[in-house]
Parts: structure tokens; C-alpha cells; sequence
């Protein structure tokens, strides 16, 4: 029996707590009929300095490839969510962006997520949690 060192303990529990995160949130998200990815996307796109941001830029962040990236926006595009439009830039390249809709969704969303996150960290103090986003910002 091999002893693991504290980085690979570090990745495991980091692995398992993700998913736990991911299954509590996408919980509350559900009653806005979207999953936590939805909601990261929508997340990166509202917060973007830019009206409009390539797809591969949004894989990258969310840590999608663009196939799945593509296939995740299809159902967002399809109901309004978000929106295409075409690069001034590259005629190759589309760019993606949240609707009016997509704006509200986002907005609504983010009580739940945020009533969420709260109940997921709340016993935790606040000066854990910002060295607990301090280090996790080294690690991404």
C-alpha cells in the first residue's frame, strides 16, 4: 500500500467536493431550467468586458473542448438565451453573447446560486473563504 502524497490528496478531495458543489447547486439552478454549466457560461458572458466573446474563449475558461462547448450552447441559442453573431474580425469565427432574455435568466439565477453558494460556505468565516479563493486563483 502506497502513502499519497498531500498533492494528490489535494486533487482528489478538490475532485470530490467539486462534484458535490456541482450536484447542490445544480439543484437549486434546476427551477430556472438550467445546470451549473449553463450557468458558468451565462456567468462568463455577463461578466465579460466585451459584448461578445468567441466560443473557443469560452471553452478555454469553462474547460470544455469547442465541440462540447458548441453542443452545450445549441439548446441556449435555440431558446433564446444567448445569441450569435458574426466576427467583424474573422469571418470564420463566431461570437456568442447573452440575449435580453438571457440577461434576466442570469440575473434570477444568480439569487439562487448565490443563496446557494452562501449555505454551501456559511460555516466557514469570511476571511476563510478569501484564502480559500486566494489559493484556489493560484491553482487555476
Amino acid at each position: 500500500m502506497s502513502i499519497e502524497s498531500n498533492s494528490s490528496q489535494l486533487v482528489i478531495r478538490n475532485a470530490l467536493l467539486a462534484s458535490r458543489l456541482s450536484k447542490r447547486v445544480g439543484n437549486h439552478l434546476s427551477v430556472h431550467g438550467i445546470s451549473l454549466t449553463e450557468y458558468l457560461v451565462m456567468h462568463y458572458l455577463a461578466h465579460s468586458p466585451h459584448a461578445a466573446v468567441p466560443r473557443i474563449e469560452l471553452a478555454e475558461h469553462i474547460g470544455m473542448s469547442a465541440s462540447g462547448i458548441t453542443r452545450l450552447m445549441a439548446p441556449m441559442e435555440k431558446i433564446g438565451v444567448i445569441e450569435k453573431l458574426a466576427s467583424l474580425r474573422d469571418a470564420r469565427q463566431s461570437l456568442v453573447k447573452l440575449s435580453d432574455a438571457g440577461q434576466r435568466l442570469y440575473s434570477e439565477a444568480s439569487i439562487s446560486f448565490e443563496h446557494s453558494a452562501n449555505d454551501l460556505v456559511g460555516n466557514l468565516s469570511a476571511g476563510q473563504q478569501e484564502k480559500i479563493v486566494e489559493l484556489f486563483g493560484k491553482l487555476v
